[in-house]
């Protein structure tokens, strides 16, 4: 998921192939081969359609010279949705493509169309950019690699509390290093420093309740509760992340662990099952099942469910240890 770097030579006289669900990934690549073109020719021609509207005629109108440049880049989204007749025209183009056009076939992920994703696969003028979505374990190298691209280094501990602040978006993530770079140049990326910006997010906070209170660490988790709720976080959002984080460590204790996860998250967890018993993981699961049935059903006072939950769950644990 590293940034690629892409040159004329490797897309002008070429298709570039572009498949796969992730779209900002997608998105990326075809703005690469764009640079690419104009940093060649900055008078070059851009054109771009939709498949389902391709014609043999409307692919020789977007690739055909123009009076102020013969060199052009020409983007085709929706590969998928290519009609039928069209595609013995597409393949012969993509057989012998002009030397002066980039041409850009996007397809968006799944089975359709895959009959002619595999026809171009065999032509020795398609080069293929995968763009897959990522897995948990890539994250972290993907967040280590933006910083680098930005000019900038971060800390492994750093890389952690900034997915749990973005999440798994890599269009958000790709920003956050953008701006984390751009406003400490030089220097490296520690936890405190993004914290600085994204510490105070509900999602993080909500974590950081769920984290305290599998850890056993009441007050902790009793004075995070009501700094959020005071703030208006809502408890559902909060009992979620309890939950989830639970079902997780759960898992972890039992053996059933996700291979694809990355060390800092595995280690995470690990530290978090030690001192569990398994009737105790049963018990705190019951009493986080209440509170949820609880506030769903319009409990009188969710503050109390909440603390009372609090309580229930880190006396489990004490008593476990």
């Amino acid at each position: 998921m590293a940034r690629q770097g892409v040159a004329a030579a490797d897309v002008l006289g070429r298709v570039t192939l572009v498949t796969g669900k992730e779209e900002f990934l997608g998105e990326r690549m075809v703005a690469e081969v764009r640079r690419a073109v104009t940093g060649f020719d900055p008078e070059s021609e851009l054109g771009e359609t939709q498949a389902a509207d391709l014609t043999l005629a409307t692919l020789g109108e977007l690739s055909a010279p123009s009076l102020f440049s013969s060199i052009r880049c020409v983007i085709v989204r929706g590969l998928e949705n290519l009609p039928d007749e069209s595609v013995a025209g597409l393949l012969d183009y993509a057989a012998a493509p002009s030397e002066e056009v980039a041409l850009v076939l996007v397809h968006s992920g799944g089975a359709r169309g895959s009959g002619v994703l595999a026809k171009l696969r065999k032509l020795r003028a398609v080069t293929e950019h995968k763009c897959a979505e990522p897995k948990s374990s890539e994250f972290p190298k993907f967040v280590a690699a933006e910083v680098r691209s930005f000019g900038g280094r971060i800390e492994d501990g750093a890389i952690e509390f900034l997915l749990q602040a973005v999440g798994q978006d890599l269009r958000a993530l790709s920003a956050a290093a953008h701006q984390l770079v751009d406003d400490f140049p030089g220097e490296t990326l520690t936890e405190d420093r993004v914290k600085q910006y994204f510490g105070g997010r509900a999602e993080v906070k909500n974590y950081v309740i769920a984290d305290a209170i599998l850890a056993g660490q009441r007050v902790k988790a009793l004075e995070e509760l009501r700094w959020s709720m005071d703030r208006g976080t809502s408890p559902v959002y909060i009992l979620s992340a309890v939950a989830g984080q639970l079902r997780s460590v759960a898992n972890h204790a039992a053996g059933n662990r996700d291979g694809n996860l990355p060390p800092w998250r595995r280690d995470s967890l690990g530290r978090l099952a030690r001192g569990w018993s398994t009737s105790g993981l049963g018990l705190a699961i019951r009493a986080v099942a209440a509170a949820d049935a609880d506030l769903k059903g319009g409990a009188s006072d969710p503050a109390y469910t909440m603390e009372r939950m609090v309580l229930t769950v880190t006396a489990l644990r004490e008593h476990a240890r």
